[in-house]
């Protein structure tokens, strides 16, 4: 799904079998985004194929790039970036296809003292407009649309089977249905944002979703068209609702990407527990026997 950074609204979703990977349904994504858009990825999508097909709808690209893939210094910029080329893959160069310029952009983040290197790629070659240090700070922000998951698939959801249908058309009917409900409540926030003066990043989710909950059933209430003025009272009164649900801004936290150790109650396999399975048996047999007989 593609995810609007500054609202966290869901703008298109892509519903495909399990066996067709993320960098195929990512390029169907494409299909909604307009002329002039930065569209930023995650090292996982990077493609040549996913680069063009960006450049050819007329839009701007900010993208990581994997630690394997080498780019040719040709000239460095006074900021710190230098302008290279993406050269086609295997299958696009059989097409026809020709290498595209594009900005790299090397930076160094700290986590925990320990020094991580950020590659980034884009078609804006303006350094003074786009200064390197600007374009990092920006890509960051994407990692807020991640955000969007835990609302959609926790809050939101709120239930241990997500799907409930079995039949693959109802699926598909459920997760809509399901993506247009978080649809209409982050709209509902960026409402209640404007009016508030502040970013729609700035309040809760979790606060908006309980307030639209106890408005419902007074929604329901309103049984004939003539109540019109009715519902425009309870839609302001939703707006102000969650326009005082602000929360504080962020204290810039960082978890580390670590895996909790598991525990075992039982001890850990050695070479001499390597044995055969049916001696052991036998063993433990016998020694119950000779403790029966002693006891009798």
């Amino acid at each position: 799904m593609r995810v609007e950074a500054g609202t966290h609204l869901i703008i298109d979703a892509f519903c495909c079998p399990y066996r067709i990977g993320e960098r195929r349904g990512a390029l169907k994504l494409l299909r909604s985004v307009e002329e002039d858009m930065l569209l930023m990825w995650d090292r996982g999508l990077h493609s040549f194929k996913m680069f063009n097909a960006a450049i050819k709808k007329k839009c701007h690209i900010l993208g990581r790039v994997p630690a394997h893939v080498k780019f040719e210094v040709v000239k460095t910029f006074p900021d710190g970036s230098y302008l290279s080329w993406i050269v086609p893959d295997g299958k696009s160069r059989k097409k026809g296809a020709t290498r595209l310029p594009v900005r790299v952009i090397e930076y160094i983040v700290e986590e925990n003292g320990v020094e991580k290197v950020y590659r980034l790629i884009t078609d804006l070659m303006d350094f003074v407009t786009f200064p390197a240090i600007l374009m990092a700070r920006e890509y960051h922000q994407r990692w807020e649309a991640e955000n969007t998951l835990d609302e959609l698939k926790v809050h939101l959801n709120g239930r241990k089977t997500p799907i409930r249908s079995k039949n693959p058309r109802e699926v598909v009917q459920e997760i809509y249905g399901w993506l247009l409900g978080h649809y209409c409540i982050r709209f509902l926030m960026f409402q209640s944002a404007s009016v508030a003066g502040i970013s729609p990043l700035r309040l809760s989710f979790t606060g908006s979703l309980q307030v639209v909950k106890r408005a419902v059933p007074e929604f329901q209430k309103i049984e004939n068209k003539a109540a019109k003025d009715l519902v425009n009272i309870y839609y302001c009164w939703l707006v102000w609702e969650i326009s005082d649900l602000e929360i504080p801004p962020p204290q810039q936290r960082i978890n580390p990407r670590v895996v909790k150790k598991t525990r075992s109650k039982f001890k850990s396999k050695k070479r001499h527990h390597r044995g055969n399975a049916n001696t052991k048996q036998q063993l433990s047999f016998k020694v119950f026997k000779t403790v029966a007989t002693n006891c009798a």
